[in-house]
């Protein structure tokens, strides 16, 4: 049961004018939603209806990070002061170590900030991006990291590296160095920065690099890639197939596919099968109970 309890929460906010009451469903219980998110669901509607900037329609999306709930707001209008006052006292009441706002698609800025937002990743403190991608649970991100990690290479030389491409925050990064040297690629400003700021606050620039690239528009060479011992990825949900090209062309003799679409999975891995990679473990983690969705860890190997 501990694989249910998810540890993000996005909500569509909207005045009952603009809504079908007859198609709206209060929500009263959630199995798969951390208790600590959905406890907080009640208060934040009462909050969220004093607030001036709150005109039409906005979204809160709530990341349970191990510092507490961490809230960004986006909403149509500007916030006034009072708004920003009762954020802060929303804040301090329940544990919320930060309230990031936006007004629509900007850059969001800190409405309320009492302490650091962080979460850890394999022993080292990250300060995520408001909204930032999280695996859905702990137990969940505990099961991929070590299927990761059992799929990497027995005998790594010193010279060994890592290409890890879609880093993200750092989920993997950091377990991944402890082990080999790494190369995390990922092309979100936000996440890097969150990744490189981590690494080079805890003196580990000598294990991890950080690149920011869009892994989509401009992915990795075969050349590039030819350079390293394993290439490590873990793809937005639609796969990397302009990447996963490259992957196949480069010669790389080992590939650790984590993925959240058994069909982009499918796709990507006929390439590598048709360029002589054979599939040498797999491993599904379940942490999306009750949907068709799938977490997995796949090894492939070139002799």
């Amino acid at each position: 049961m501990d694989l249910a309890i998810r540890r993000d929460l996005n909500i569509t906010l909207g005045l009952h004018t603009r809504l079908d009451p007859d198609k709206v469903i209060d929500l009263r219980e959630c199995l798969v939603l951390h208790p600590d998110l959905f406890h907080l669901i009640a208060p934040l509607r009462t909050m969220l209806r004093g607030i001036e900037g709150l005109r039409r329609e906005g979204s809160a999306v709530v990341n349970l990070l191990d510092s507490g709930p961490d809230l960004l707001l986006r909403t149509d209008g500007p916030i006034t002061v009072t708004d920003r006052t009762k954020l802060a006292t929303f804040a301090q009441a329940h544990g919320v170590p930060r309230v990031m706002w936006a007004r629509n698609t900007a850059t969001p800025e800190i409405a309320a900030g009492l302490r650091p937002a962080t979460t850890n990743f394999s022993g080292t403190n990250v300060i995520p991006p408001p909204g930032g991608f999280l695996q859905a649970s702990k137990i969940g991100e505990a099961a991929i990291i070590e299927a990761v990690l059992a799929g990497l290479p027995t005998k790594p030389t010193a010279k060994s590296r890592i290409a890890e491409l879609y880093a993200g925050s750092g989920t993997l990064t950091f377990a991944l160095a402890k082990r080999m040297r790494v190369d995390a690629f990922e092309g979100d400003p936000g996440a890097c920065a969150a990744l490189k700021s981590a690494a080079d606050a805890t003196a580990q620039t000598g294990r991890i690099t950080v690149a920011m690239r869009d892994l989509q528009r401009q992915p990795l060479s075969g050349k590039e890639l030819s350079a390293y011992a394993v290439v490590v990825l873990d793809p937005p949900h639609g796969g990397a197939a302009t990447q996963t090209e490259q992957i196949a062309a480069s010669g790389v003799k080992r590939v650790i596919y984590v993925s959240c679409n058994p069909s982009a999975l499918a796709r990507d891995a006929a390439m590598l099968k048709t360029a002589g990679y054979r599939l040498e473990a797999a491993t599904p983690v379940d942490q999306f109970l009750w949907s068709a969705r799938l977490e997995s860890v796949s090894v492939f190997t070139k002799a």
